[in-house]
């Protein structure tokens, strides 16, 4: 039995006036989507667990089996698991977005106005982290280059006791009454401010500006944690495999369960990603004798960020036409029995730009069990109607490997 999970994050939304209160999955052309649901199982899944923050690292950890309030210890040293940045037991790690701010007078009294800078390049990104390290880093603060928009700080032997707010949460409000909580606030909120007076005139920034871009003027310190620790997924489900993303978030979980990550050139986690090598490494995998493979698709959710309604309706379009279809069509030919599950980690409604606690939509596909049922479509409404649903991203995933 082969196993495939497309994880589409922030894919569900809420129902839109301007598209007649249907949703972007309502309107979305997604026939190979469309199809699965016809053949399978749809329903709904609470993938965050009540009293935590609905991020993608409490979700996906969720989404694959393992239990948020047990193993969850931080966003950020998920993401050095990926890099291989090595933690000790006392090291506290940070995310460190490149955010742009807007707005005269001093630093509190701007505006965020993007988490993640006009989805600045690696390239730009990794220019300005460089710099920042140059005259910021300390023998305990370190920085690390990741990708995009997203990267990490680390300090050893580091205390850990904050009040630290996503970006993407407050998009559009001011910044001052999200800035840095907690005994140790001034520290991060002092390199915060450094960054501002670094960055907003660097000439990587002048350069976007000219381009009419988003300039990556500030650091936005967040998502701070601690080493984790991740029981073998081979030894959970009896089967092993890769993970596929962009980011170092779904990476990190990877490594630290035993997967393989499956790093595809080109691999963006925009709009612009290289979908068509994500659905090409997968298969190639299953065929080289993976059993599982995990696929994370971060289109929807910048788009939903943003506020961008035809972005994330176009982003879900690009995915069914050249992950799911394909992937499905390399499955086939495999000549043994699988199984798909598709689903979003959590909604990223586009008229919040940001993340919800609800429960979200799947579609689980079996070969062995085709029982068409032609009315039955993918969204938010029809799963919720289907009278199929589980209390936890983990009793899905139990379910989907029959544990």
């Amino acid at each position: 039995m082969k196993y495939v999970i497309i994880l589409v994050d922030g894919m569900a939304d809420y129902k839109i006036e301007s598209l007649g209160m249907k949703t972007p999955l309502d309107v979305a052309d997604i026939p190979a989507i469309t199809n699965l649901a016809q053949s399978g199982e749809i329903g709904m899944v609470k993938t965050i667990p009540e009293a935590m923050s609905p991020g993608s690292d409490i979700a996906n950890l969720s989404v694959m089996g393992y239990d948020p309030k047990i193993y969850h210890k931080g966003r950020s040293p998920l993401e050095a698991a990926s890099m291989g940045v090595d933690l000790t037991a006392t090291d506290v790690t940070f995310r460190c977005n490149l955010v742009t701010l807007e707005g005269d007078g001093p630093y509190e009294s701007k505006t965020i106005t993007d988490h993640s800078a006009g989805d600045i390049s690696t390239e730009e990104a990794k220019i300005l982290i460089e710099h920042l390290a140059a005259e910021l880093e300390t023998d305990d603060i370190k920085y690390y280059p990741g990708v995009s928009y997203r990267h990490l700080i680390l300090w050893k032997n580091g205390p850990y006791d904050y009040d630290l707010t996503p970006p993407h949460d407050v998009l559009g409000q001011n910044i001052k009454p999200h800035l840095p909580k907690g005994p140790y606030k001034d520290i991060i909120l002092e390199i915060m401010k450094k960054s501002y007076d670094m960055l907003k005139d660097h000439p990587v920034n002048l350069n976007r500006i000219s381009k009419g871009l988003n300039p990556a003027n500030s650091a936005w310190i967040w998502g701070e944690g601690k080493k984790p620790s991740l029981d073998s997924f081979k030894d959970k489900y009896g089967v092993g495999g890769s993970v596929i993303s962009a980011v170092d978030l779904i990476q990190g979980i990877g490594v630290l369960a035993g997967l393989n990550p499956i790093k595809v050139e080109g691999a963006t986690g925009t709009i612009h990603t290289n979908f068509d090598g994500k659905a090409l490494a997968a298969v190639e995998a299953l065929k080289n004798g993976d059993d599982f493979v995990y696929i994370h698709l971060e289109a929807p959710d910048e788009c939903g960020h943003q506020g961008d309604l035809n972005g994330k309706i176009k982003s879900i379009e690009l995915i069914d036409e050249k992950v799911v279809a394909p992937v499905f069509k390399g499955l086939k030919a495999l000549e043994e029995p699988f199984r798909i599950l598709i689903l979003p980690d959590h909604r990223t409604p586009v008229a919040l730009r940001t993340h919800t606690s609800d429960p979200v939509p799947y579609v689980l596909f079996d070969s062995n069990k085709i029982s068409r049922k032609e009315n039955q479509r993918f969204t938010e409404d029809s799963a919720s109607e289907s009278g199929n649903y589980f209390d936890s991203g983990v009793a899905l995933a139990n379910y989907f490997f029959k544990k």
